[in-house]
């Protein structure tokens, strides 16, 4: 994605941010990061809990692929979570 501004082109990188609710019958917080990590999500602090910067700009099926992986990683460890793609 490219922003035009002053005469000049900038890449804008999408990036899917990830928040995570935990339970305290679940899985530790440094497992659940463990897991996300391992699926190429990366850990940072703020509004949010993870973020996954694209290569390209997704289109719906790469971002269910994206949401299907988060959902195989986290499957059986009792968290919530949602996403947001910008």
């Amino acid at each position: 994605m490219f922003l035009y501004c002053h005469g000049i082109y900038y890449m804008i990188k999408v990036k899917t941010f990830l928040s995570v609710m935990f339970s305290s019958e679940g899985a530790s917080p440094s497992e659940v990061r463990d897991r996300l990590m391992q699926i190429g999500m990366s850990a940072v602090k703020g509004n949010y809990d993870f973020t996954y910067e694209w290569d390209k700009e997704p289109d719906i099926e790469m971002l269910l692929m994206l949401a299907n992986k988060i959902h195989a990683a986290l499957k059986g460890m009792d968290v919530i979570f949602s996403i947001e793609t910008i």
